[in-house]
C-alpha cells in the first residue's frame, strides 16, 4: 500500500516522476505520420505536465488516467486556467485494469509510469487499445552504461526489478510487436529541474513533521535515498523515451 506521506510528499509538485516538457514535445515531434486530430490516451498522468504539454502541440483530444483524484483535480485546474479542458478529458483508474475498448487510440503515452505494470506487460496488454499503425511512447527506467558498481545495482534491481539495457528494452520491444520509430535519453535536466530539485524541497519540510512517525519516517527516508542514488550515479541510468509504433 503507497504510504499516505508519500501522497502527501508528491502532491503540489510540477510533476510526479522525471521528465520535462521539453522531453514531451521532443517525443511528440519524433512521430511520423499523425493523424490532425490524434485521440491520445496519457496512462499514470499524474497532476499532467506532459498532458497539458500534448494539448498544447497537438490538434487532439488527451484522455488522462490516474488512480489518485486530487492529481486529476489538479490537471483539470490547470487545462480550465489555460482553456485546454475541453481538449482533456481526465478519469480515476487503474492502469492494470484499462476502461477501454479495442482500436481506441491513436496514440498511448505513459511517461514514468508503465513500471508499474511492467514495460514488457504493458507493452503486450496495451496493444489492443492502439489503433493499427497507432504508436505507443513510454519512458521506462534503464540502463545506459555497462560496468555498474554493484551499490546502485543492487539498488535499482530491489526497486525494480525489470530493469534492463537499452538493447535488451530494444528486443522486448521487437518480440511485443512494434517497430521502433525511436529514442532518447533523458538528460539530467529533466531529473533535477522539475522533479527532484522540488521534491527535496518537499522532504526537507515533511522530515520535521514526521519525527516520530515510523513508517512515515521510512518512506521518506526512503524518498531521500533515491534522490542521493541519482546523484551519485546518474552517469549508470536514466529514463529512456521509447516511441514504438503497434504493427
Amino acid at each position: 500500500m503507497f504510504p499516505d506521506v508519500l501522497y502527501e510528499l508528491f502532491s503540489n509538485m510540477p510533476r510526479q516522476g522525471p521528465g520535462s516538457k521539453e522531453s514531451t514535445r521532443k517525443a511528440y515531434r519524433l512521430i511520423p505520420r499523425l493523424p490532425p486530430q490524434p485521440h491520445i490516451l496519457d496512462v499514470g498522468c499524474g497532476s499532467g505536465m506532459q498532458t497539458l504539454e500534448l494539448a498544447r502541440i497537438s490538434n487532439g483530444k488527451i484522455t488522462a488516467l490516474d488512480n489518485y483524484q486530487p492529481f486529476l483535480d489538479d490537471l483539470r485546474k490547470h487545462a480550465k486556467s489555460e482553456g485546454l479542458d475541453e481538449k482533456i478529458e481526465t478519469i480515476n483508474g487503474s492502469m492494470l485494469e484499462l476502461p477501454f475498448t479495442k482500436n481506441s487510440f491513436d496514440i498511448m503515452w505513459s511517461e514514468g509510469a508503465i513500471y508499474i505494470i511492467g514495460f514488457e506487460k504493458g507493452l503486450r496488454e496495451w496493444k489492443s487499445l492502439i489503433k493499427r499503425g497507432g504508436y505507443l511512447v513510454a519512458s521506462e527506467l534503464t540502463w545506459i552504461k555497462p560496468d555498474m558498481p554493484s551499490e546502485i545495482r543492487i539498488y535499482l534491481e530491489g526497486e525494480y526489478q525489470g530493469i534492463k539495457n537499452i538493447e535488451e528494452n530494444r528486443e522486448i520491444i521487437q518480440q511485443a510487436d512494434y517497430n521502433e520509430v525511436g529514442s532518447f535519453i533523458l538528460p539530467k535536466s529533466g531529473w533535477w529541474d522539475d522533479f527532484y530539485e522540488p521534491l527535496q524541497k518537499h522532504l526537507n519540510l515533511l522530515k520535521p513533521k514526521y519525527t516520530g512517525n515510523r513508517e512515515a519516517t521510512a518512506a521518506l527516508d526512503a524518498t531521500q535515498l533515491e534522490i542521493d542514488m541519482y546523484r551519485k550515479y546518474s552517469r549508470y541510468y536514466s529514463y529512456v523515451f521509447y516511441l514504438m509504433q503497434s504493427r
